[in-house]
């Protein structure tokens, strides 16, 4: 985990910055850390943006105490993290088990709070991997359905990346076939936005 190091300092410095208490955190990979507008987008809901680069839910996991030294404020966070751990050969039930620890250290941290695990994206690069991806997506939206616990979520955001032939829609995505460009994280923001408002209500 040590490559993670400085990523995690910066985050650690970021909490000093904030003119303000959060109330959603967005942890996860470069799919957070990447989005430019991420501030903006989600002001009404006080955000503060903990992705790191190339992180991966094992590593979410084995930070959180690190990066989570906010205080009773937050009421939501949310998780992207998944397919960094599918491309370095990790199983997709060790992912399940990471998330679960990761929300637990929530309950444990901030009590009954917003816990939500925004689905992995099909991306071009990684088609290869793309059964896994399901897998994973498929036993964790399983399992929080399960628990039936009011305040665990799945977000599924797999379909709406999809082109008419059911593979990764290139609009969506930097030239590398892996980020979402400006398009990609406006669908993920209209995504986030009602879901954080219905949740809002609850």
């Amino acid at each position: 985990m040590f490559w993670y190091e400085e990523e995690v300092k910066r985050l650690e410095k970021l909490q000093k910055t904030l003119e303000y208490q959060p109330q959603t955190a967005f942890y996860g990979s470069s799919t957070f850390t990447l989005w430019q507008s991420l501030y903006q987008d989600f002001a009404p809901f006080q955000p503060v943006n903990l992705g790191f680069g190339g992180s991966t839910l094992a590593a979410c996991t084995w930070y959180f105490d690190r990066v989570f030294k906010y205080q009773k404020s937050l009421d939501n966070i949310i998780v992207y993290a998944g397919d960094n751990d599918l491309s370095n050969n990790r199983h997709p039930e060790e992912i399940y088990i990471f998330l679960f620890q990761l929300f637990e250290k929530v309950k444990e941290r901030y009590g009954d709070i917003h816990c939500s695990y925004v689905s992995i994206k099909p991306s071009p690069i990684r088609w290869y991997l793309n059964d896994q991806v399901k897998y994973t997506n498929m036993i964790i939206k399983n399992e929080i359905e399960a628990r039936q616990n009011p305040y665990w979520h799945f977000v599924n955001i797999y379909d709406n990346y999809l082109g008419y032939d059911n593979r990764p829609n290139p609009q969506y995505y930097e030239n590398d076939g892996l980020h979402f460009n400006t398009q990609g994280h406006t669908i993920l923001k209209e995504i986030l936005l009602k879901h954080l408002s219905q949740i809002k209500q609850v």
